[in-house]
């Protein structure tokens, strides 16, 4: 029996090639998207950045920053320039958390998001709102507000990751500010796991590391005798370690 011709394929090859329709198709497309879940520790509770939505849908409703990919531009780029139009935070590192396609996730139109994860000391977050973002703030990842389309699920993927790479990587220096004594750097830990660690052997663990250098220098922390001030080697190093 003979095969008979692959008319789509053909009828698609013709739509490629036409230089009046660059990107259409017989089949429907997707648009694409990005989002950023940004971490920073607040009032010694692990928060995230989230943006009031000006536009609908869910106007009015809290989100993560993101917004549609441009049909040239990179994922990374986009996910960077939303953060950026939306929040005012600029120049953070990002690492790809996941993609979210759920059929009916955007009521607008069928929509595939792919997800950012973000962290960076408080003192490096400089937040304002921009673009089509109503308003920005930072809310505690115990006490969310209703979220729109299916950030709640981006979100808690973005907990569970940094929370599991803890124990292979060194993503939580990400949080430190310039400055640190091991007592806060140990606080941050113990924040991000919610319970408390043994001392003696987080600050063996963390001097093994090799990532930090003694400045030199003391800091008084309430009434306790003066602590040893540290620094990370290099921060953008830090980002990529794994």
């Amino acid at each position: 029996m003979t095969d008979k011709p692959h008319t789509i394929a053909a009828s698609d090859a013709d739509a490629a090639t036409d230089p009046e329709q660059p990107h259409c198709y017989r089949y429907p497309h997707p648009a694409v998207t990005t989002d950023v879940v940004l971490f920073t520790i607040r009032d010694d509770r692990l928060q995230l950045l989230l943006i009031e939505r000006g536009n609908e849908p869910f106007k009015g409703s809290w989100a993560l920053p993101g917004g549609f990919v441009d049909i040239d531009e990179d994922l990374e780029t986009c996910a960077a320039r939303e953060l950026a139009e939306e929040t005012g935070v600029e120049n953070l590192y990002l690492e790809q958390l996941g993609t979210f396609g759920k059929p009916g996730r955007d009521p607008r139109e069928r929509v595939i998001s792919v997800a950012y994860l973000a962290l960076a000391p408080e003192s490096r977050l400089q937040v304002r709102a921009g673009d089509d973002a109503a308003a920005a703030a930072w809310f505690p990842v115990k006490a969310l507000p209703p979220l729109a389309f299916d950030h709640d699920e981006i979100i808690a993927m973005a907990h569970r990751r940094l929370v599991a790479k803890l124990d292979y990587s060194t993503i939580a220096f990400q949080l430190l500010p310039e400055t640190f004594t091991l007592s806060e750097l140990q606080q941050v830990y113990e924040t991000l796991v919610d319970a408390e660690i043994d001392k003696r052997n987080f600050r063996k663990w963390a001097q093994a590391l090799e990532v930090i250098e003694d400045t030199g220098e003391f800091r008084r922390l309430g009434s306790h005798r003066p602590a040893r001030v540290y620094r990370l080697l290099d921060r953008e190093r830090i980002a990529f370690l794994k």
